[in-house]
């Protein structure tokens, strides 16, 4: 049976022209078994709107967009990858995970981007 480990982050906004912040929150490690379903969540603030994204990165390549706009999956990612929100939740979904490697939520505040 193949477990797999998933690293999360949580993410810290910073919106233009405040100092203060929110965080994203999602757990900081979270392991599947292999043709499980596994979600992740992160919670927004409401200038986010829908407009959250996730990204997969791994060791030595560059960050791959999953998902964007909250749930509209980039074009070529797997279907087994799904993002949802309700409010200010925001969920990735992935269905029979193999797809080791940390997993970012990243959110936009109007013309500000805002990253780690």
């Amino acid at each position: 049976m193949t477990t797999l480990i998933l690293l999360l982050t949580t993410l810290t906004f910073f919106p233009q022209g405040e100092i203060s912040h929110q965080e994203v929150q999602s757990p900081e490690f979270l392991s599947g078994e292999a043709g499980k379903t596994v979600s992740i969540s992160c919670t927004g603030t409401s200038r986010v709107g829908d407009d959250m994204s996730w990204y997969l990165l791994r060791p030595g390549e560059a960050p791959k967009l999953l998902i964007y706009n909250a749930n509209r999956r980039q074009s070529g990612v797997p279907q087994r990858f799904s993002g949802s929100y309700s409010g200010l939740n925001f969920q990735l979904t992935i269905s029979g995970p193999e797809d080791a490697g940390d997993y970012y939520c990243m959110g936009y505040y109007s013309d500000t981007v805002i990253t780690q």
